[in-house]
């Protein structure tokens, strides 16, 4: 079983296949030139140093984030008697929290 085109369609079916059958050959080949595709030394050496970066920056915000404090609150002062007493002379002085600081590298 064969394909027959008839003799008024001829001339437009080959014109047509004729084009679309064309190469590009226009010497751009859309950007493609022989080393499409394909990595360089270089380019592996800049995605290694890349991933070196991250990693000292991961490593960096973490020992950051362990000096933070867990909450930022101010604790909540006691609520004082009316009229302050005085201490007591038996009475073990109370010990004022400190504020955690931060260390400096």
């Amino acid at each position: 079983m064969s394909f027959v085109v008839p003799a008024f369609a001829v001339v437009p079916v080959t014109a047509t296949s004729q084009f679309l059958a064309q190469q590009p050959g226009n010497g751009d080949n859309g950007g493609q030139g022989e080393d499409f595709g394909k990595s360089s030394p270089v380019g592996f050496l800049i995605l290694i140093l890349f991933l070196i970066a991250v990693a000292l920056l991961v490593r960096s915000m973490t020992k950051h984030l362990k000096r933070l404090p867990e909450s930022f609150d101010e604790p909540a002062a006691p609520v004082e008697a009316s009229a302050p007493e005085a201490p007591k002379a038996d009475a073990e002085p109370v010990a004022k929290t400190e504020k955690p600081t931060a260390k400096s590298d």
